[in-house]
C-alpha cells in the first residue's frame, strides 16, 4: 500500500464541509484532552488496537492533534496528525452507519488545514489502500516506491520490503 502525498498550499477551503455538517447536526472539532479515553476507546472498538496506538499518540502532541466529528453526544467519526510521523495524516475513519455524508471530507480537511497553519507545505498520507478518496478530495498524489513505508513490521520480522516497492529496503 502506497504513501500519498498533498500539497497542503492548495488545499479546498473547509468552510463550506463544515456548514453543510453543521446543518446536518454533525460537529467537527478538535479532541480535548479530557475526552482521550473515551475518543480512543471508540477508535479501538471500530477500527482497532494499532490505529488507537496511533489515535493515543495524538493526544500527546500540543495542541492535541486529533479531529473528531459528534452528532447527538457521540461520535461518529476521527482523523489525526502527526501521530505516526511527523507530517503524517491519519488514522481516520467513519462510523460505517453514517458513511457518505461527507464527515470524511471535513475530517480530512481540517487535518490538513491544520497542518498547513503550523508550517508543513506538503503532508503524507501513509500506507493507503485505496485512493480514490484522496485523489477527488484533495488532489493527493502517489509516492512512488513507497510501500511498505513506515509500515514495515518489525515486531514481527516483516523488515523486507513489498513486492511492490521496488526494491527498497529500510
Amino acid at each position: 500500500m502506497p504513501d500519498l502525498l498533498v500539497r497542503l498550499y492548495d488545499l479546498p477551503v473547509v468552510q463550506p464541509h463544515l456548514e453543510k455538517l453543521r446543518e446536518q447536526g454533525v460537529l467537527i472539532r478538535t479532541a480535548r484532552p479530557f475526552e482521550k479515553q473515551e475518543v480512543v476507546g471508540w477508535v479501538r472498538d471500530h477500527f482497532g488496537s494499532r490505529w488507537a496506538d496511533e489515535c493515543d499518540a495524538a493526544f500527546g502532541n500540543r495542541p492535541v492533534s486529533c479531529f473528531i466529528a459528534t452528532e447527538n453526544g457521540e461520535i461518529r467519526g476521527f482523523a489525526c496528525y502527526d501521530s505516526t510521523c511527523r507530517d503524517f495524516f491519519g488514522p481516520t475513519g467513519v462510523a460505517p452507519h453514517v458513511r457518505g455524508r461527507g464527515i470524511g471530507a471535513a475530517l480530512l480537511l481540517s487535518c490538513l488545514h491544520a497542518m498547513a497553519a503550523i508550517g508543513y507545505a506538503y503532508a503524507v498520507i501513509g500506507g493507503v489502500s485505496s485512493a480514490d478518496f484522496y485523489r477527488r478530495v484533495v488532489q493527493a498524489m502517489e509516492i512512488e516506491g513507497s510501500s511498505p513505508g513506515i509500515y514495515r513490521d518489525r515486531l514481527r520480522g516483516n523488515d523486507a520490503p513489498d513486492a511492490d516497492s521496488g526494491g527498497r529496503s529500510g
